[in-house]
C-alpha cells in the first residue's frame, strides 16, 4: 500500500498558495497549512479535519523556521515543500519603507523558510521544494525595484541549492515556478496590469508543473514568449525602455 503524500504549503491563507493546497487536498494529500492568518488556515481545517494540519507561521520572524520543522514533526515529515509566500507593489518613488519589507520578507523570509526545508529534508532522506518567484526575476524593473531584484535572487537561490543537492547526493528536487500578473491580492487593484491570468487557471498549470517535477516553469505560454525577448534585449537597450505594469 503507497503512503500518504504530505506536503507543506507556506502561504495557504490566500491566492495560490491556497489554491495549491486545494489542489493538493483534492488529491489525496495530508497538507500542513501555514501563514501569518491563522482565521483562514482554520477554515482549510474545517473543510478537510482529517486531511489538514494548521500551523500559523510569518516568514519574517527568526523563529519561522524552527515552527516549518515542528509543523514537519507534527505531521510525520514532508514529501513537498511549496513556498507561496511573498509580497510585492510598484514603487517608482523607491519608498525605503517598502523596499525594505519585500527584501525582509522575499528575501529574508524566503531564505529562511527554503533553508529550513532543505535541512529537514537532507535529514530524512529528500524530498520535493517547490517556490513561486516570478517572471519579474529575469530583467530589473524600474517600478519595481525591490520586488524584481528578489524574484531574480530566488531563481538564483533555488539553482544553487539544486547544485548543492546533486553534489552532496542528496535527493531533493526543485520547481522554480515563475508566474506572470495573477489576479491575486498581491495586485491590489491600484493599477491595471498586462495579460492578468486568472488564479485558479495559474493554479492549476502550477500543479501540473509541480507533479511533473519540472525544474522551471514559466506561467503561461505569453510569458514565456515575453522572456524568450526580454533576455535578448542587450543591457543598453533595456535601460532605456519605459517598462511599466499599467496600461
Amino acid at each position: 500500500m503507497t503512503s500518504t503524500r504530505k506536503a507543506i504549503v507556506m502561504g495557504a491563507s490566500s491566492g495560490m498558495g491556497r489554491e495549491m493546497a486545494l489542489l493538493l487536498l483534492a488529491d489525496g494529500w495530508q497538507v500542513g497549512v501555514a501563514a501569518r492568518r491563522a482565521d483562514a488556515l482554520e477554515e482549510l481545517r474545517q473543510q478537510f479535519p482529517e486531511q489538514v494540519t494548521v500551523m500559523p507561521i510569518d516568514v519574517t520572524d527568526d523563529a519561522a523556521g524552527e515552527e516549518l520543522i515542528q509543523l514537519a514533526e507534527r505531521m510525520g515529515g514532508i514529501d513537498l515543500y511549496f513556498h507561496a509566500s511573498g509580497i510585492g507593489k510598484q514603487n517608482p518613488d523607491v519608498d525605503a519603507k517598502i523596499e525594505l519589507k519585500t527584501v525582509a520578507t522575499n528575501g529574508m523570509g524566503f531564505t529562511r523558510m527554503i533553508d529550513a526545508a532543505f535541512g529537514y529534508m537532507a535529514e530524512h532522506g529528500g524530498g520535493h521544494i517547490a517556490a513561486i518567484t516570478s517572471v519579474a526575476g529575469t530583467k530589473g524593473l524600474g517600478m519595481a525595484p525591490s520586488y524584481s531584484a528578489t524574484k531574480a535572487f530566488q531563481n538564483t537561490y533555488l539553482q544553487a541549492l539544486e547544485q548543492l543537492a546533486n553534489m552532496r547526493k542528496l535527493n531533493i528536487r526543485f520547481t522554480d515556478i515563475r508566474p506572470g500578473f495573477v489576479a491575486t491580492a498581491l495586485l491590489d487593484g491600484e493599477h491595471s496590469y498586462p495579460m492578468l491570468m486568472d488564479v485558479k487557471t495559474t493554479s492549476q498549470q502550477i500543479f501540473k508543473a509541480v507533479k511533473a517535477k519540472k525544474h522551471i516553469a514559466i506561467v503561461d505560454w505569453r510569458y514565456r514568449l515575453l522572456i524568450a525577448a526580454w533576455r535578448r534585449l542587450p543591457k543598453c537597450l533595456w535601460r532605456h525602455l519605459p517598462i511599466k505594469t499599467k496600461r
